[in-house]
């Protein structure tokens, strides 16, 4: 009775201990890493790029389906404060190629598409997202 008794309880502490380290699911945590300014102008160093919000937003002239929607011009959410193709001077509101003081619009639809208007023309910016 003593060695069955002795292996339950060493069995139910295996048990436990085991249990003890597992991982729940509220406790799992995916992290996604968007692109950065160096991942894109090493890729590309004569991408179009600005950085909002820490989010690296394309110019998408030549992206199809964001051309073939229906976007309609929002309130202006910002402008370009410094240009540079350095990615180790990039920062919100710093573009590759748009002049400084450039207007950022956010679209009616809320999507992850801003619009920049230069020489009286929109163009439309991607945001570039993992996940």
């Amino acid at each position: 009775m003593c060695k069955r008794m002795l292996f339950i309880v060493l069995f139910l502490s295996v048990v436990m201990v085991a249990c003890s380290n597992q991982i729940t699911p509220k406790e799992i945590k995916i992290v996604y890493d968007n692109p950065t300014p160096e991942e894109v102008l090493t890729g590309n160093e004569n991408a179009d790029i600005f950085v909002r919000n820490g989010i690296v937003y394309t110019n998408a002239e030549d992206i199809e389906w964001v051309n073939e929607q229906d976007f309609t011009l929002g309130e202006e959410v910002g402008e370009i404060k410094k240009q540079t193709t350095n990615s180790d001077e990039f920062e919100n509101y710093t573009a590759s190629k748009l002049e400084v003081g450039t207007k950022i619009y956010e679209t009616v639809e809320k999507g992850d598409i801003y619009i920049v208007i230069v020489d009286d023309k929109e163009i439309r910016y991607l945001g570039l997202r993992e996940g």
